[in-house]
């Protein structure tokens, strides 16, 4: 599942939250998000409701601010919008090969700092929810910074894939304004329409996804109508660059409460 042609996205209306993680386990060992509490004691499924602040649209690699980050998200559709609320994916291994050589080569050689010090907030027009501030709170319970090569090799298949999204902070050993309009740059190339594909959710729904291979947004375009998603995610490796390096986290600090 090394790419969006790989993606299944099944109607499995059968599932509840205790056979979702069992087919979770089909892939691996799953893990709970290293911040965000999960649903309920004893489960690692983590609850994305809109109500309550999460609303993951911009671009992202499921939890990128660590090292091992998972290698496949299995996500169900709860409470779905009657209008809007789609999910789309990106192919960062097709945009790779999409590159230009010299882009290529420059790609090669960067490094990353990802973080959950993201602010969610940065690109809207209105003001935080308490719900919004609670959960960004939650969210950086611990502080994560970790660095990831801007290109990994999959462990499975060898491909070359692009690993950035909104934890990116900056890239090693650039000013941050030279970093961000490089990380414009190579997130223009990910997210062009050719490497997308966008599902529209019925309630029930299943995504799976290779997320050491993509990235995904979710649409926020249902207005105050509600949705709700569940995660499952297994454990992943920690990425390998093309000159052998493995990402590393350089810092994790619990905040006071």
């Amino acid at each position: 599942m090394s790419t969006l042609d790989g993606t299944d996205r099944t109607l499995t209306s059968h599932l509840d939250d205790a056979a979702q993680e069992v087919f979770a386990a089909r892939f691996g060992e799953t893990v709970a998000h290293p911040t965000v509490p999960s649903v309920a004691s004893g489960s690692r499924l983590l609850e994305l409701d809109s109500k309550h602040g999460t609303r993951a649209n911009s671009w992202h690699t499921d939890v990128t601010l660590v090292d091992a980050y998972p290698k496949i998200s299995i996500l169900r559709g709860v409470v779905i919008p009657p209008v809007g609320g789609d999910t789309v994916w990106a192919n960062s291994a097709a945009a790779y090969a999409n590159l230009s050589q010299l882009l290529r080569e420059l790609a090669d050689k960067l490094w990353a700092l990802h973080s959950n010090a993201y602010d969610y907030a940065a690109t809207r027009n209105v003001p935080d929810t308490e719900s919004e501030r609670e959960y960004r709170k939650q969210f950086t319970s611990t502080l994560y910074e970790t660095e990831h090569p801007v290109v990994r090799v999959h462990p499975e298949t060898g491909e070359r894939t692009l690993v950035l999204g909104h934890f990116v902070h900056r890239f090693i050993g650039l000013s941050q304004r030279d970093s961000d309009r490089l990380i414009e740059l190579f997130h223009d190339h990910v997210t062009r329409l050719e490497n997308t594909v966008r599902w529209r959710w019925t309630q029930g729904d299943v995504a799976i996804w290779d997320n050491r291979a993509t990235q995904h947004y979710a649409v926020a375009d249902y207005g105050d109508a509600h949705r709700v998603v569940r995660r499952a995610t297994v454990n992943g490796d920690v990425p390998v660059g093309i000159d052998g390096r493995r990402s590393r986290i350089f810092r994790q600090e619990t905040r006071a409460s």
